[in-house]
């Protein structure tokens, strides 16, 4: 039985770690350099990174950052935000960065991720997928940060992202993020349902129960939160002691799995 990964995420706007709702009305949370090595000490098993307004700016994600980072930190970190070409993801993995995440560029140019892929490794090649709910059962993506409506149905585009290579899917539901009233359970399950590779369900977590509510009924590999982290409602260390009361198996060393 594979661990379900806790990662923290840091959306990063002018150096600075923010959080909204909905992707807007942002707040200060911080230095993200100090925060990730909190979370790092704390147990936390990845970090996601992401640029917000990279994109919508049409602003290349540095790699200060993620040299910064790798100095303090010695788990695994995603990379997101203005990734438009192989040199981009080639600069940021010489950089420290164990992944890169690609969201408006896969969608502008899907081969991009199929040579991403084959440059890189499937493994270091996370399709980041920002969805809104159009109808029962259905969900659009959007690109930009949130801005922009793509035109594409989220189910089919998971779909040709593994076709095309991509590693894992970092699933958001723009509805539910930041609200704090739980993931998007019909959606997260939707899309653990479609695809084989890994599924990280992201965007409403508040509490302790949506973490495995994601898992247990959405199917989701890994859970990505930030509010109940960087306000410091739960530590990573009662989430996972409380996942693995609910029979989940967690990190670290197998000190919470059951098999």
């Amino acid at each position: 039985m594979l661990a379900k990964r806790i990662i923290p995420c840091l959306d990063i706007k002018d150096g600075r770690v923010v959080k909204g709702v909905g992707f807007e009305n942002l707040r200060d949370a911080g230095d993200p350099v100090e925060i990730a090595e909190k979370y790092s000490k704390a147990g936390a098993d990845e970090l996601v990174f992401l640029d917000i307004t990279a994109s919508s700016g049409r602003r290349k994600t540095v790699s200060r950052l993620a040299e910064r980072v790798s100095q303090k930190v010695f788990i695994p970190f995603t990379v997101g935000g203005g990734i438009r070409t192989l040199e981009d993801i080639s600069r940021l993995l010489d950089s420290g960065a164990d992944k890169v995440s690609v969201n408006t560029s896969a969608v502008e140019d899907p081969g991009f991720v199929k040579k991403a892929a084959e440059a890189f490794g499937s493994q270091c090649i996370v399709a980041a997928v920002d969805a809104k709910r159009t109808s029962k059962k259905r969900w659009e993506v959007y690109t930009y940060g949130g801005r922009e409506a793509a035109g594409l149905d989220v189910i089919q585009w998971v779909l040709r992202l593994e076709d095309l290579g991509a590693g894992e899917i970092l699933l958001t539901s723009m509805d539910y993020d930041g609200k704090c009233c739980g993931y998007d359970i019909e959606l997260t399950a939707a899309v653990s349902d479609a695809v084989n590779i890994p599924v990280i369900a992201s965007g409403g977590a508040g509490e302790k129960k949506h973490l495995a509510d994601a898992i247990l009924l959405g199917g989701a590999d890994a859970v990505l939160a930030a509010s109940i982290f960087h306000y410091s409602k739960w530590s990573i260390k009662r989430v996972k002691e409380y996942l693995a009361g609910k029979g989940i198996c967690v990190r670290p060393g197998g000190n919470y799995c059951e098999y």
